[in-house]
């Protein structure tokens, strides 16, 4: 039985992981429900948590993606870069899949900026006419603070961007992944360039 229970927890990622890949979209939660509802599976103690969906994800792109996502992850990474030079007295950094490597041609850059008010992101965005949407975005820290920072989401040709505004005490305390509940791997622009060196 506990092998059976393994398997199925495999299947559900995997199949989790598809849905993803397919639609585009990186809303674990909702892949998953639709895995256990494909699959039958209404006992969540055999649902994979985000992080097994996320390896199932990289496994699937290498398998079935390889020639198209790799490509596009680069360019991805390319207009982050781009990105981040453009605001760099904001100190930024790249989270979210664009960082981690399961991004694909559809998945917006999550920049973290750091300043001491939103209003000078956005003004800086006026001054270079960029044109942006307000949003906001739940994060959680380590102790135990839950804010909604906001997010300025804006479009770099066929780039999403999206800016999520951190106090300049964000630098020092990176928002809870909700992939596995840990500190956010974040990157700053010497970092990226490194990761576009190891491509090539």
């Amino acid at each position: 039985m506990p092998d059976h229970n393994a398997q199925l927890r495999q299947r559900l990622a995997y199949e989790a992981a598809r849905i993803l890949a397919d639609q585009g979209d990186h809303d674990f939660a909702r892949a998953r429900r639709k895995a256990a509802q494909r699959l039958g599976c209404r006992n969540q103690r055999h649902w994979p948590d985000n992080l097994e969906i996320e390896q199932a994800l990289q496994q699937y792109q290498q398998l079935f993606r390889r020639h198209s996502q790799g490509p596009a992850l680069r360019r991805l990474r390319e207009a982050a870069l781009e990105a981040m030079d453009n605001l760099a007295g904001f100190r930024p950094r790249l989270a979210g899949p664009v960082l981690q490597g399961t991004a694909d041609a559809h998945s917006p850059i999550e920049i973290h900026l750091f300043c001491d008010t939103p209003e000078e992101v956005a003004m800086a965005l006026l001054d270079s006419r960029i044109p942006w949407e307000d949003a906001d975005k739940k994060v959680r820290f380590s102790n135990g603070e839950q804010t909604l920072q906001p997010v300025f989401r804006l479009n770099a040709g066929a780039n999403k961007i999206e800016l999520v505004w951190f106090s300049l005490k964000g630098l020092q305390l990176a928002p809870l992944s909700p992939l596995d509940h840990k500190p956010e791997p974040r990157a700053n622009a010497a970092r990226l360039r490194e990761l576009l060196a190891e491509e090539t």
